[in-house]
C-alpha cells in the first residue's frame, strides 16, 4: 500500500457564523471556534481504514466526504448526508488503526442505516444547514492569507448542538451491529471498536461537561458493551493482526498531527531524539519548524528524503517549510517532485499553483493556471483556489477569465452583489458560447438567488 497516493498538508480552517462562534459542544462555558484540518496525507489514510467498509455497505466510497475536525476531543459522527466528521483527538488517542477503522465501521453503520434521516426534521435540517454551510461554503481571507480562511457557515449560533446529532439507543445497537458484520466482512478484528467502547464506558461516571462528545451523541449502554464483548469471543477474525502497513500509516498519521497540534515542547517529550523509528523523525521535524528551528527542521526533512526519496509528503513538507519561510524559489523544486510522486491531489495542486502565483514569475504563470486548475476540477468549492486562479489569469492580462475566477470566489463566500457584478463583467469578455462564459451565466443565476435569500432573511 503505497503512500504515493497521498498528498500531505495541514491547513488550519477557523469556522465562523453569522451569528457567533459555529459550536461543536455548547454545553463548555467558553464557546470555541471549530477548525478544520485540510491534509490529503491524513484524509488519505483515513479513506484507506474507511473504503473496505464502505464497499462492504454497499456505499459508493466517492460519494462520501471525509472531514476533519481540529479538535481534542474524541468524537467522530455523520452528518448532511454522506459526510463523515472525524475529531483529530480521536486519531491522535487512537493507539492502534483497528481503534479507528472500528468508529469508522460505527458510524458506516449509521449511514447505511439511514438513521440520519430519521433524526426529527427541524433538527436535522438545522444540523444539515449548518455543516453544509462549511462543506459548501467559500473561504474568506484571515490576516491577509487568502490561502488559510474562514467558511461562512449559513445558520445562527448553536445550530450545531449535539443534541442535534444524538441518535437514539436502538440507532445504537443497529450501528453496532453493523459495524461487526462490516468488520467480519473485510476480515478485520472487532478489538479495536470493543477497545475504544471500553474508554468511553470509563467516562461515564463523569459530569456531562467532562464527559467526550461521542458519551453524549452515542449512548452507551451494558447490552451494547456485552454485545461487542460476545461478538469478540465468537468471531473467527478477532484474533486476526492488524496490517502491518496500516500500523505504519497510523504511527505517521498520528505522529504527523500530533507534530502540527500540540505545542513543540510536548511533541519533542512524546517523540525523543532516542526514538529513531520515521513516524518520531517526522514528528520532530515538523516541531523544529513550528518552533522556527528553520535549519534543524529542513535537516530532520532532508534525512527522511535521503531514507525515502520515493515519498512524497516529505518533499512537500520540505517545500512547505522552504516557502513559508519566504523561500518560494527554493520551494518550487521540492513541490514538483511532491507532484510527480503524487499526480492526483488536489490540495498539493493548489499547493504548488500557490507558490508559482507568489514568486511573480510570468514564466511559471501557465504552469501556475494548469495546476490551480487541475485542483479545482477535482474540489471546485475552494475559494482560496479560485482567488489564485484569478491573480494568475489577471496577470496574465485574461481579464474575462480572471473576472469569472474571482465571481467564483465571490460566490462560494456569499459576497453575491460582487459575485454578479464580476459574473457580468465575465460574460462581455469571454468568447460567447465558451466553458468559462456558460459557466458566468450560472454564477449570476445563483448570485440572484442568493441576494433574494438575503432580503428574504433580513
Amino acid at each position: 500500500m503505497s503512500c504515493r497516493r497521498m498528498a500531505c498538508r495541514i491547513l488550519l480552517v477557523a469556522v465562523l457564523a453569522l451569528g457567533g462562534a459555529f459550536v461543536l459542544s455548547v454545553d463548555k462555558a467558553a464557546a470555541q471556534k471549530t477548525s478544520f484540518i485540510r491534509d490529503a496525507e491524513t484524509e488519505g489514510i483515513i479513506r484507506i481504514y474507511a473504503t473496505p467498509l464502505f464497499e462492504a455497505a454497499n456505499l459508493e466510497p466517492t460519494a462520501i466526504r471525509i472531514f476533519l475536525i481540529n479538535d481534542r476531543a474524541l468524537n467522530a459522527f455523520v452528518a448532511g448526508g454522506l459526510n463523515l466528521f472525524i475529531n483529530t483527538g480521536l486519531i491522535m488517542r487512537a493507539r492502534t488503526p483497528g481503534e479507528v477503522i472500528g468508529v469508522i465501521a460505527h458510524e458506516t453503520g449509521h449511514m447505511s442505516g439511514g438513521h440520519l434521516s430519521r433524526i426529527p426534521g427541524a433538527a436535522r435540517n438545522a444540523t444539515a444547514h449548518a455543516i453544509m454551510g462549511y462543506i459548501l461554503g467559500g473561504v474568506a481571507a484571515i490576516g491577509g492569507r487568502p490561502d488559510v480562511g474562514a467558511a461562512v457557515v449559513a445558520g445562527q449560533q448553536g445550530v450545531a448542538q449535539r443534541s442535534f446529532l444524538q441518535f437514539s439507543r436502538t440507532q445504537e445497537n443497529a450501528a453496532d451491529q453493523a459495524a461487526v458484520r462490516l468488520l467480519d466482512a473485510t476480515r478485520q478484528s472487532a478489538r479495536g471498536l470493543l477497545r475504544f467502547m471500553d474508554v468511553l464506558r470509563g467516562q461515564e461516571a463523569l459530569s456531562t461537561a467532562s464527559q467526550d462528545p461521542y458519551v453524549r451523541t452515542h449512548p452507551l449502554s451494558s447490552d451494547r458493551m456485552s454485545f461487542l464483548e460476545e461478538h469478540v469471543r465468537q468471531s473467527p477474525y478477532s484474533d486476526v493482526p492488524a496490517n502491518p502497513e496500516l500500523v505504519k500509516l497510523h504511527n505517521r498519521m498520528r505522529a504527523k498531527l500530533i507534530a502540527f497540534i500540540e505545542p513543540p515542547p510536548r511533541t519533542f517529550r512524546a517523540f525523543p531524539d532516542s526514538d529513531r523509528s520515521v513516524a518520531a523523525r517526522y514528528a520532530r521535524s515538523i516541531a523544529h519548524y513550528r518552533g522556527a528551528n528553520i535549519e534543524q527542521a529542513l535537516d530532520g526533512i532532508s534525512g527522511l528524503i535521503a531514507d525515502f526519496p520515493e515519498d512524497g509528503y516529505f518533499r512537500e513538507l520540505k517545500g512547505q517549510i522552504l516557502f513559508e519561510s519566504g523561500r518560494a524559489r527554493e520551494a518550487l523544486p521540492y513541490y514538483e517532485e511532491a507532484i510527480r510522486l503524487v499526480p492526483d491531489s488536489a490540495v498539493l495542486r493548489a499547493d504548488i499553483g500557490r507558490v508559482q502565483v507568489s514568486t511573480q514569475d510570468p514564466a511559471l504563470l501557465d504552469a501556475a493556471i494548469q495546476n490551480l486548475s487541475a485542483s479545482l476540477s477535482r474540489e471546485p468549492n475552494r475559494a482560496s483556489v479560485w482567488r489564485q486562479l484569478g491573480i494568475a489569469y489577471g496577470r496574465k492580462g485574461e481579464r474575462g477569465r480572471m473576472s469569472h475566477a474571482l465571481a467564483e470566489q465571490a460566490l462560494l463566500e456569499r459576497r453575491y452583489r460582487d459575485a454578479k457584478g464580476l459574473a457580468d463583467r465575465a460574460i462581455g469578455l469571454l468568447p460567447a458560447g465558451s466553458p468559462a462564459w456558460i459557466r458566468a451565466q450560472d454564477v449570476v443565476s445563483a448570485a440572484e438567488t442568493g441576494l433574494v435569500r438575503q432580503r428574504r432573511n433580513r
